[in-house]
């Protein structure tokens, strides 16, 4: 036994050494003699002490998580993305304490938080932070981590918290050889700790970053700067750039400080976290229902990197708008492989210095496509990009309309193409079955490319269509037919005006709830609407004084083509609510709860901000729940929810 004690100190040690210091003592086959010898021990004397190493090691899978009840909760932190919100979090806790306040500024990690229990010295449970009450029980899977310590000097009970991370080396090194590759680390990260198999756990390589103590028996810490030491002294891994500030202008230093440092660190990062550091100060603040007051997370722009520019190319859209697209040497950015990135207008292309080949820096930011932000480096063969005179995919003369090149051509292959597209999209017409392939393919045959031209199309025509039998022929008739009667801010939708989406268009349809008026609908009129300014108003008027697009509008409703204003009103209910809907709902189809949703006075956002005031999550929901408990939004069920349309 006395030797089974000292293999696992110095073993301990040694681990300690090699992934909290970063500076290990022994080779690993000096580690590794040791650690086989405490192995063979073990199984000889079937004695496992409880900070051994071995325990370190992934076990067997586990049937499912269990429920662990924090001993204090853990708060989700209220948001900041400007100065101005820092300087009024700070006004706040200026009136609530004496002189000049003392924060603390630390990185934000972005990736899965865990609280750690300790008793009589030992390691016993890690958990989730689950709703800040009630976790999620991963002991089996933390277990497999060797950047905490299994045993520490304090004999009281303890909670401690920290990040879970993945490097962002760990996690390019894990992808070489791996046969699903792992494309963001918050999501590695949470699907390594949140894995039911801790085999699979440990072959993640994840680690935790300790920044508070959450509980501790004695009461004894009473400052963010003695949490930190005391993780510290305890042998927990803690990243060790702290900013103690004075002050909100020294707070603004530190996060621009962390904001540029932050680009070479090996740890994903999306923010800075502002603390009081005197907890009296903190009891005397406390805490609403979602945040503590005494803390704030200041969250840095959009994740940016760069990467090789290797051409420019125009596309054709729907209304013959040529848009530059760059293409990229492959990157990967938040969470996706990115190969390309728009430019707005040859303007754009000028403004932001790009040439071809150059390096850009990139930008993506809640699931939009990526945007070229400017460009970082030229190279000795780069050229500038030249502005065509000519559509490239038709050869007609371009026009310059402001700072936008058009084609003027309205049956420029891509731009029917992309104009039939939309028309036939779900949110639009939708008729089923058809594709941009279809659209192609009957423009090539046949010449189709109005709106019209789709509703004068027989079964002989599209049997002559590679891929079209029978059965598809018949259906897709079918569906052509059915779209027919669509909803009005479908209709309106469908129609591709230039900045018009499926929110403007539910709007204008609940303004005008027909399609004459809208149709001669004068700017002020227009400029009434729910969030329609200037350029969009100007967009809308333009598309209805253009002869062409009346002609097609009226040979639609000569062919049957009569879209109706659907909305019904229940009540006011969700009246100021603003819904995010995320997973699947086992008994609503999501469109289904949108409109119920929108019946009770309701409105539904398409992304989880601060002005989300509840998520309706289903099953598998994703990233906007993990953010909506970050934000402390309200979140419900397809039960509540039942529950509250019935009430």
């Amino acid at each position: 036994m006395d030797r089974m004690r000292y293999l696992i100190d110095t073993l301990n040690r040694w681990s300690y050494e090699y992934y909290v210091l970063d500076d290990p003592t022994v080779s690993d086959g000096e580690y590794d003699k040791l650690y086989d010898e405490l192995r063979a021990l073990e199984a000889d004397s079937g004695v496992v002490l409880p900070d051994s190493p071995t325990l370190r090691v992934g076990g067997d899978p586990i049937e499912g998580f269990t429920k662990h009840k924090h001993i204090e909760r853990l708060y989700s932190l209220d948001k900041a993305v400007t100065e101005e919100e820092l300087k009024s979090f700070d006004e706040k806790i200026s009136r609530s304490s004496a002189g000049v306040p003392v924060y603390t500024v630390e990185y934000k990690f972005d990736g899965l938080t865990i609280c750690l229990t300790y008793e009589n010295g030992y390691f016993v449970g890690a958990a989730t932070r689950g709703n800040g009450e009630v976790g999620e029980d991963v002991t089996a899977q933390v277990r497999t981590i060797k950047t905490f310590p299994s045993a520490i000097s304090y004999k009281g009970k303890l909670e401690v918290k920290g990040e879970a991370v993945i490097r962002l080396s760990v996690l390019k090194k894990y992808n070489e050889t791996a046969t699903e590759v792992l494309k963001n680390a918050r999501n590695a990260v949470a699907g390594a700790i949140r894995n039911l198999d801790p085999k699979a756990t440990a072959a993640r390589n994840p680690e935790i970053l300790f920044y508070d103590v959450n509980y501790i028996e004695d009461g004894s810490i009473t400052s963010q700067r003695q949490a930190v030491d005391f993780l510290r002294k305890n042998g927990f891994k803690v990243f060790e750039k702290m900013r103690v500030c004075k002050g909100v202008d020294e707070v603004v230093d530190a996060i621009k400080e962390i904001e540029t440092e932050r680009l070479s660190l090996d740890v994903l990062t999306d923010g800075a976290v502002v603390k009081v550091d005197d907890y009296s100060v903190r009891e005397e603040l406390g805490s609403t229902e979602k945040f503590p007051r005494w803390a704030i997370a200041f969250k840095f722009s959009p994740e940016e990197v760069t990467t090789k520019l290797t051409n420019v190319v125009w596309q054709v859209g729907r209304t013959g708008k040529l848009t530059p697209l760059g293409i990229l040497e492959p990157v990967d950015l938040c969470g996706a492989t990115v190969k390309k990135a728009t430019l707005n207008n040859y303007g754009d292309i000028l403004k932001k210095k790009v040439s071809v080949p150059c390096r850009v820096l990139v930008r993506r930011s809640n699931e939009v496509i990526p945007e070229i932000l400017g460009a970082t480096e030229t190279f000795p063969d780069s050229k500038t990009v030249e502005k065509p005179d000519v559509c490239p995919y038709c050869g007609t003369k371009l026009k310059e309309t402001g700072a936008n090149l058009f084609c003027p051509n309205l049956t420029c292959r891509p731009r029917v193409i992309a104009k039939l597209s939309n028309y036939a999209s779900k949110d639009a017409m939708n008729i089923e079955g058809f594709s941009e392939m279809t659209a192609g393919a009957l423009f090539d045959v046949y010449g189709t490319a109005s709106y019209a031209d789709l509703y004068k199309l027989t079964k002989d025509q599209l049997l002559k269509l590679e891929g079209f039998k029978d059965k598809k022929a018949d259906n897709f008739l079918r569906s052509v037919d059915s779209s027919k009667h669509r909803p009005l801010d479908s209709f309106i939708y469908a129609l591709g005006i230039d900045g018009v989406g499926k929110r403007t268009a539910k709007d204008l349809a609940k303004k005008f709830r027909s399609l004459d008026p809208l149709m001669t609908a004068t700017y002020l009129d227009l400029m009434t609407v729910n969030e329609i300014g200037e350029v969009l108003t100007e967009n809308i008027v333009s598309y209805f004084s253009d002869q062409a697009n009346i002609n097609e509008i009226n040979e639609l409703l000569r062919l049957g083509v009569s879209p109706e204003f659907a909305f019904e009103k229940r009540g006011d209910k969700f009246s100021g609510e603003k819904f995010v809907l995320t997973g699947t709902l086992p008994t609503y189809k999501r469109s289904e709860a949108q409109k119920i949703i929108e019946s009770l006075g309701g409105e539904v956002m398409s992304s989880v901000s601060q002005k989300t005031t509840i998520v309706l999550a289903g099953e598998e929901a994703g990233s906007k729940l993990d953010k909506a408990r970050a934000l402390g939004i309200r979140i419900i069920d397809e039960n509540t929810f039942i529950q509250l349309i019935n009430d």
